[in-house]
């Protein structure tokens, strides 16, 4: 099992797209340190043959692939791990499918309440958000940049997401944030792999 990065970027898929493996293999080289395949569709033989191939990327540049929302997906694959939304299947079950060493990430909004208890029972990180409007999920509620001094005590990395970019990523960072995660500003780019290092430059 791949080690947890301390710090970074934290790239998020934005599929289904055709060039997929040629963006995410840009922000590896980039320097992104964690990959979430978040893909939301119904066509469950294309996202796992994706998923796989993503897979392969990230064993060749020692980065850590979580799957969102899909615990039997990220078994299946060999994933490192699972990332959590507030509707998918509860923290106990995910890690009783995928064992101890799996890396669990939850989402937890705008909520301390909710991080406090999620770490608790064991998740690997938490992430708050949206910090920024976000392209991604444009009803989505914003959090205060003070949960990530407020949350530091729960002995697990945090995350920034939500409408952030290489020039406003850095006051979370200052504010306690470990990665920040990027879809839009990240996978949108013209150059995805120097939008990633400027991400990257920020740590």
């Amino acid at each position: 099992m791949l080690d947890f990065p301390s710090c970074g970027l934290y790239a998020i898929t934005d599929g289904p797209r055709a060039d997929l493996l040629d963006v995410v293999a840009q922000a590896l080289a980039g320097g992104a340190r964690l990959l979430q395949y978040r893909d939301l569709g119904a066509d469950h033989l294309r996202r796992r043959d994706e998923a796989l191939e993503l897979k392969r990327l990230c064993d060749e540049h020692g980065v850590p692939l979580l799957i969102n929302g899909d615990a039997a997906l990220a078994l299946a694959v060999g994933a490192a791990g699972v990332h959590l939304g507030e509707t998918a299947e509860d923290l106990a079950s995910a890690r009783a499918r995928l064992g101890p060493s799996a890396l669990i990430g939850v989402s937890c909004f705008d909520s301390l309440d909710r991080a406090r208890a999620m770490a608790a029972m064991g998740a690997d990180y938490v992430s708050f958000g949206a910090f920024f409007p976000s392209p991604t999920l444009p009803h989505a509620r914003l959090a205060a940049r003070e949960l990530l001094g407020q949350s530091a005590a729960l002995g697990v990395p945090r995350v920034a997401i939500g409408g952030i970019t290489p020039d406003n990523g850095a006051t979370l960072v200052d504010a306690g944030a470990d990665y920040l995660a990027a879809i839009s500003a990240l996978f949108g780019a013209t150059d995805v792999q120097a939008a990633a290092r400027r991400f990257a430059d920020l740590y």
